[in-house]
């Protein structure tokens, strides 16, 4: 009796510790699928993205911070209203956006191809570049999202480069 007390002691703190192990790591894949959008979120969700593809970035900025008031979460929504805040030059506000779609979903295509293309836009070119190689690794070379962050590190990689000849000093006299 006494030993198999003393082994229930010995081995049960350890048995709790890998119950609550497996637990944890069955339910992390088991994520919510998205939930289909309100009507009146989505009603907004439209007018904001005319207003986007119309050049109006302030009504779309207005009309997605609506709607997320509507159906707070929503990936989608967060996804366009980060599309938006960079269309208008916030970049910091647009990864903020980026960043808290990727939360709840780590693998989220456009969110990391987003957050790429924002970060080149700031000028964090190495950066970009660590959300181009996850890209390939979650799609590919072939995937659209890939390609166009590819294609958008690329045109910021010519227009950094300067050669030695192109900059000429000017002497400069002081008294």
């Amino acid at each position: 009796m006494t030993d198999l007390r003393e082994s229930l002691m010995r081995f049960a703190p350890a048995g709790v510790a890998l119950s609550l192990v497996l637990a944890l790591s069955a339910s992390v894949g088991q994520s919510a699928p998205p939930q289909p959008l309100d009507p009146r979120a989505a009603a907004l969700v439209a007018q904001g993205r005319a207003a986007l593809s119309g050049g109006n970035a302030d009504g779309a900025i207005d009309a997605f911070e609506a709607a997320l008031a509507i159906q707070p979460g929503a990936t989608a929504i967060t996804l366009d209203l980060a599309d938006a805040t960079r269309r208008q030059g916030l970049q910091g506000k647009a990864l903020h956006y980026y960043r808290e779609a990727l939360e709840r979903d780590p693998q989220n295509l456009t969110a990391i191809s987003g957050e790429g293309a924002a970060l080149v836009e700031k000028g964090a070119v190495e950066k970009a570049k660590r959300n181009l190689t996850r890209l390939q690794g979650l799609c590919g070379e072939s995937c659209a999202e890939t390609r166009e962050l590819a294609a958008l590190i690329a045109r910021a990689g010519a227009a950094q480069m300067v050669s030695a000849d192109s900059v000429k000093a000017t002497p400069t006299a002081t008294n």
